[in-house]
């Protein structure tokens, strides 16, 4: 299958190497802030809980991630693996962002992803803290977009 929206390597059962690609591919992808480009990850079906909110589809997805993006500000994201089985990964993560008043916050938060055969996540269960910080403490100075292979990850940086 060549179709991105067909399959999306590495493909379940995953092993240590290829659930930490699989993690690294999302948080590349979320760090572009393109909410179409993101979608095509999930199955056309797939299962969202974000925080208190639940949805499901693609369409779905989009609206929520043009939502977000747009109240989030030079949005940054981390993501580390947890740990994994199967077709299922858990992942911790951190982003930082500032509203449009130029407040500036850490998000941490936790996922729990299932995937189909095709390697498509077709639940997505997130919980997330928002803690207000001060702009002096950010600790995410890469250009918008893909974070740095050179920068530190969570756990370098003690988040």
């Amino acid at each position: 299958m060549n179709n991105p929206e067909k399959s999306r390597p590495p493909l379940p059962p995953f092993d240590r190497e290829s659930a930490i690609q699989k993690v690294r591919l999302a948080e590349d992808a979320w760090n572009t802030r393109n909410p179409e480009r993101v979608s095509l990850a999930y199955t056309s079906d797939s299962v969202w809980r974000n925080r208190s909110e639940f949805l499901s589809g693609r369409e779905a997805i989009v609206e929520f991630l043009t939502r977000k993006w747009i109240k989030e500000l030079d949005y940054r994201l981390i993501k580390e693996l947890w740990t994994f089985q199967d077709n299922r990964i858990a992942v911790r993560f951190a982003y930082e962002w500032h509203d449009d008043s130029g407040n500036w916050f850490r998000s941490y938060g936790n996922e729990n992803w299932e995937f189909d055969e095709h390697g498509l996540m077709r639940r997505r269960i997130a919980s997330i803290n928002d803690l207000p910080i001060q702009e002096s403490d950010r600790k995410y100075h890469w250009a918008l977009g893909r974070r740095p292979d050179d920068h530190l990850g969570l756990s370098d940086l003690n988040l």
